[in-house]
């Protein structure tokens, strides 16, 4: 039988982390790389026997290259702090684990929580994401924000649910909306991209035009149109972001 590490970043996720946990309890090690929490995550995760590594804060993806860098096990499970394996999803991980398998890497079907409802429609489900994967066969983009895993070689899908508390409520939101449109905008900057003030409206009127209506996000009730709003603002805010950066420039 394979073994298995699982690997997370993680920054002030007290709320969240002992969950997470708990959740791969039956892993064969546990990775956290912390970039500096005040709160306690980092005592939970000692408390849980997780192996712990604090680091600066370099980006997504160099972070979670690092927390990779520490994984000695046949197979990495790589997962957010806001995330929960279920029984269904840790059936079919053991099962690759128990048998010889030609694919490198799996794509894992991720249903998300906004705002208090899991969100079936609006561009968020399946949202199947290359979680599951051969050491060695993957490695994550450098990207500062919304980081890729690179795989080299074959990949297939399971059917087990990974569960995403993305947002607890709106306050969490526009947070996440402030940081992630800032990373974006820096990341786009470094690239040599350009932006205009019609061109920020015109992206996130269409942002919100895609989520709410071609992905169906009218069909989530409310939260799917609070969805669609914030995503149009972060599509803007991203924008805007970017084109007062090449102004400074």
């Amino acid at each position: 039988m394979h073994s298995l590490s699982v690997i997370l970043i993680t920054k002030n996720e007290a709320a969240n982390i002992r969950a997470c946990l708990e959740s791969v309890n039956w892993a064969d090690e546990i990775i956290v790389v912390d970039s500096g929490s005040s709160d306690e995550t980092v005592a939970i995760c000692k408390e849980l026997g997780v192996q712990v590594h604090v680091h600066d804060w370099p980006g997504f993806g160099m972070q979670k290259n690092r927390a990779l860098g520490y994984a000695t096990r046949d197979w990495v499970l790589s997962l957010d702090a806001d995330e929960r394996v279920t029984p269904k999803l840790r059936v079919d991980i053991e099962r690759i684990l128990k048998q010889e398998e030609d694919t490198d890497a799996y794509l894992v079907p991720r249903l998300s929580n906004y705002c208090g409802r899991f969100m079936r429609h609006s561009g968020w489900y399946p949202d199947l994401l290359p979680r599951l994967f051969r050491r060695g066969r993957a490695r994550f983009s450098d990207d500062l924000v919304h980081e890729r895993l690179i795989v080299d070689g074959k990949t297939a899908e399971l059917h087990g649910l990974l569960l995403h508390y993305a947002f607890d409520d709106l306050e969490e939101v526009l947070h996440k909306v402030n940081q992630y449109s800032t990373a974006g905008a820096a990341m786009m900057h470094k690239r040599g991209r350009q932006a205009s003030l019609t061109g920020a409206v015109v992206r996130g009127l269409w942002s919100f035009f895609r989520t709410y209506i071609l992905r169906g996000g009218i069909l989530d009730g409310r939260e799917g149109f609070m969805l669609a709003v914030s995503n149009a603002e972060g599509t803007y805010y991203r924008y805007l972001k970017l084109m007062l950066l090449n102004r400074k420039q």
